[in-house]
């Protein structure tokens, strides 16, 4: 969320910068309801001041000698009165403005840090670099097609437990799955991530926090009698682990790394990706996850982006690295950078990991700050895909097709399937 002390003293910085992103926005209303909100804060601390202060003048008289019942000290007690009624209407005003500000701001963007690159779309994102070296055979098969040649999962026996874009993994297809999702985590915690295995169902407060309520509510699977949602990532809730907490500057960064199934309606993609892994209501997920030192934030994104490549290097899969201009980033993003993988079946690279860092974008919603000395800031977040696993079987079996018609593992990950080639069953 964005700072309400920029929307009062700096609409048009704010103006400017959400207009990077492509998004043109009047603040005048919005700056009105700050400043109406800051001045009934100073008309309510100045009373409380005076109230405060008659309160300790009836203590000292009456402990001088005065009696407590005399007219003057009734005066006093009766000015003391009025001033907290006062101060209750004020108080109320003042609860008031501060929702409608709330409301109004939850529903901002993050402002693109000044690193980003400016842009429309996604064509204008900007290629930093590349790693392996992509195939690209003629007559290669898309994974969907090698899939259902070794019946690793079934589509349509899925359509009818649940609907279209759900899939049952089937033998090797589950055993690689499982294979790719402990790899991962065995990979990311021996670099020091604490694993965490979240609840899948997560309450508005967390979705509201990490930035996925109000603006993607349509985007969500929602427990009609509950207040509760399919996780749409881990993100959600591992953002919410430190919810309302101060987080000592000493234990900075803290690292997470979390598995957890995730849960999308793909609003407005109906017709693309319709066959295989790419785009599922329901998908499995390993999450990085960074609280960091705000003045750290910088080398931490660095970073969270190399351990997520790290998986990539680790299974031999050919990628590249976007910088995201500022018209493609993400709601909760200041920065972000794209990792695509090859994939030779289709002939294109695809989005695999997205590493983002937030500033203090989702600590503010979330109210997680870090203290040092008697000084309390709010920390800044990361996050990054380590990896989309369903993603990631599709690229181990298009790279790893061979021409008997068998898919070769990657060294790293035989030891987690318990084989090195999946042949037909």
């Amino acid at each position: 969320m964005l700072d309400q002390r920029l929307v009062r003293d700096k609409p048009d910085a704010i103006a400017q910068e959400l207009g990077r992103r492509g998004k043109a926005v009047d603040l005048t209303r919005l700056q009105l309801i700050a400043q109406q909100q800051r001045s009934l804060e100073e008309k309510r601390s100045n009373l409380q001041a005076d109230g405060n202060r008659i309160g300790k003048e009836v203590g000292q008289r009456i402990k001088a000698g005065a009696d407590p019942k005399s007219d003057d000290i009734a005066e006093l007690r009766k000015q003391g009165n009025v001033i907290k009624q006062k101060v209750a209407v004020l108080e109320d005003e003042e609860k008031q403005l501060n929702a409608e500000l709330k409301d109004q701001l939850l529903n901002f963007p993050n402002l693109p840090s000044a690193e980003c690159p400016d842009g429309k779309d996604e064509s204008d994102n900007i290629e930093l670099r590349r790693w392996g070296t992509p195939r690209t055979e003629d007559g290669l098969e898309e994974h969907w097609q090698i899939a259902d040649r070794l019946n690793l999962f079934d589509t349509e026996r899925s359509v009818r437990i649940a609907q279209s874009r759900f899939v049952t993994l089937i033998g090797q297809g589950a055993r690689l799955e499982r294979g790719l999702i402990n790899f991962m985590l065995d990979l990311h915690t021996s670099k020091g991530y604490r694993e965490v295995l979240p609840p899948v169902l997560v309450n508005t407060a967390s979705l509201t926090g990490s930035g996925q309520l109000p603006k993607f509510a349509d985007e969500s699977f929602r427990c009609a009698e509950d207040d509760l949602w399919l996780t749409p990532t881990a993100e959600v809730p591992v953002t919410s682990l430190h919810r309302d907490e101060i987080i000592p500057a000493d234990q900075l960064p803290l690292r997470y790394a979390a598995y957890s199934p995730c849960f999308r309606r793909e609003a407005g993609s109906y017709g693309r990706d319709t066959r295989g892994l790419i785009r599922l209501h329901q998908f499995n997920k390993v999450e990085l996850y960074w609280f960091t030192h705000p003045d750290h934030s910088a080398e931490a994104h660095q970073q969270i982006t190399a351990d997520a490549e790290a998986v990539l290097q680790a299974l031999e899969l050919p990628y590249r690295v976007l910088d995201l201009c500022t018209g493609d980033l993400g709601f909760s993003a200041q920065r972000t950078y794209d990792l695509e993988v090859w994939l030779p079946g289709a002939g294109a690279y695809r989005e695999i990991s997205s590493c983002s860092v937030c500033g203090d974008f989702q600590a503010r919603r979330s109210s997680i700050r870090t203290k040092e000395g008697k000084n309390t800031r709010l920390v800044h977040t990361l996050n990054g895909s380590g990896l989309a696993v369903g993603r990631t079987m599709a690229a181990v079996l298009e790279n790893g097709q061979q021409p008997d018609g068998t898919i070769q593992l990657p060294k790293a990950l035989v030891p987690y399937v318990g084989m090195e080639q999946l042949k037909p069953e």
